[in-house]
């Protein structure tokens, strides 16, 4: 899979990448599926594929008039970058100013940051190797 540098998906190309990212393969009617009511047109989906097509994030296999769509990003790949952007936009890249800036606007609970915690403290164990 490739790495697409500063490509943002819009909401509407998120709701096709999501299956995709589940699929792996994926025809336009196996997309429409997966999708929740009210479901949009099959023209619609067809069009949003093409337009990932055109950006870089999806492909396809030709089956003889239909086509076979599959994803060119990973998941992962395409929200480390995202993230970093939120990041890099928003937090002026400071880790901490993001987990303060959560911290504060949700609520998360005593589990939850026990949870955090926990990642926290095996993350720097794993780096202080």
């Amino acid at each position: 899979m490739k790495k697409i540098e500063n490509k943002e998906l819009t909401k509407a190309e998120l709701q096709i990448m999501q299956p995709l990212w589940s699929r792996k393969k994926a025809f336009v009617n196996d997309l429409l599926e997966d999708m929740p009511e009210p479901k949009p047109a099959y023209n619609t989906v067809s069009t949003i594929v093409r337009i990932l097509e055109k950006k870089g994030f999806v492909s396809h296999i030709t089956y003889g008039k239909t086509h076979c769509y599959f994803p060119l990003i990973e998941r992962e790949a395409y929200l480390n970058g995202y993230m970093k952007g939120v990041l890099h936009s928003f937090f002026s890249n400071s880790l901490p100013n993001l987990v303060s800036f959560l911290s504060k606007k949700e609520e998360i609970s005593l589990d939850e940051v026990n949870e955090i915690m926990k990642i926290m403290e095996s993350q720097k164990k794993s780096k202080g190797k």
